[in-house]
């Protein structure tokens, strides 16, 4: 089988984490986003990965090399010249998709869930239609687009909603989608949305089902997003893999914390915390519902909340940071500093306090 993950394009959502790295390879988790994906492609039997992006593709080719030879599967980028929305990196990926006759699946790279793509296949191949979409029930339907049934055939879509005045249901588009080769056709190799333009031809056919999602869904593309995401994701391992949690007497509630990380005995992790490798936690830290990725420190009695520490940063004794803060690469943040909602560029010193939300620059 065959899988495409549209990664797009400069992930400026997700700055200022994304201006030292490409948002596909930036740690949830402890591990690249595309990790994430990329292995539950392969166990679900997928051989054939294509990655549509349209930045710096030069800087992924050596890490997804390694992925290649760990989990068996051939990955390939699809390079637009252009941003070509939704729908035309399938066409522009038609090579590989049409190889076979085999349907493919399509996933936003933003997307972090128990990814169903076995459940999925069997779905898709027993109802016999073109195209498949995951949805995801969510309870303010009225931001999002949302999915209509229709009323004689289970699962069958009749129409979108989009962003409804009225309650019409509580099902949206998760971003992940399997589908038919056959429906590349009905795609142009130009910027094409396959929401607005490829689905509404499928649902005119009679030919788009949806396929209930089950347990937790996030898109995790931008900073207070990725920290939901992270608490819905480690509650789901604990329910499932709770061995790969952290334990211990300073560990409260749900925390993955990587060996190689120096924490004190006093320090109190958790809930909801990862820490990556190599980080050093000094005495009497507190941290909570944060992210704290690889070769960082924060220094004596230190409160970290909701915030995510990039690499190679430090944060000096007595500091508060919370509300969404978020520290690029290689950022010093001097002794009892307050930081609430700051976004901070890569190779910042900062030495006064941050009270609202700023981009520090």
């Amino acid at each position: 089988m065959k899988g495409l993950i549209l990664v797009g394009g400069y992930g400026t959502r997700l700055r200022p984490l994304t201006l030292t790295v490409p948002k596909p390879l930036v740690e949830f988790a402890n591990r690249p986003m595309i990790l994430h994906q990329i292995e539950a492609l392969a166990n679900a039997g997928v051989t054939d990965i294509v990655l549509a992006v349209n930045y710096r593709p030069e800087v992924m080719v050596e890490t997804l090399k390694k992925y290649e030879a760990e989990y068996g599967v051939s990955i390939t980028f699809s390079v637009e010249t252009e941003p070509l929305g939704t729908a035309g990196p399938l066409k522009l990926a038609e090579d590989v998709l049409k190889k076979d006759n085999s349907p493919f699946f399509v996933l936003n790279s933003d997307v972090i869930c128990d990814y169903p793509f076995k459940e999925l296949a069997d779905f898709h191949k027993a109802h016999g239609g073109k195209g498949t979409i995951v949805a995801t029930k969510v309870d303010e339907p009225s931001k999002y687009g949302v999915i209509v049934h229709d009323i004689a055939k289970p699962n069958l879509i009749d129409r979108f909603v989009e962003k409804p005045v009225e309650f019409v249901g509580n099902r949206i588009n998760a971003g992940l989608y399997i589908l038919n080769p056959e429906v590349i056709d009905l795609i142009d190799l130009k910027p094409t949305s396959i929401e607005k333009e490829t689905f509404p031809i499928l649902v005119e056919q009679k030919s788009l089902y949806s396929f209930d999602l089950e347990g937790f869904w996030m898109d995790v593309g931008q900073p207070k997003d990725f920290l939901s995401g992270t608490v819905l994701y480690l509650n789901s391992v604990a329910k499932k893999h709770p061995e790969k949690l952290s334990k211990g007497e300073n560990i409260v509630g749900n925390a993955m914390i990587d060996p190689s990380a120096k924490i004190s005995p006093s320090a109190k992790i958790g809930p909801d915390v990862t820490i990556g490798p190599n980080v050093t936690i000094g005495d009497g830290v507190r941290i909570e519902r944060s992210v704290v990725l690889a070769d960082s420190t924060i220094m004596a009695h230190s409160l970290i909340k909701s915030t995510i520490v990039g690499w190679h940063s430090t944060v000096g004794k007595w500091c508060r940071l919370e509300g969404v803060t978020v520290l690029g690469d290689d950022v010093e943040v001097k002794d009892e500093i307050y930081i609430n909602g700051g976004k901070v560029l890569p190779h910042k010193s900062i030495s006064t306090n941050v009270p609202q939300e700023a981009i520090i620059m």
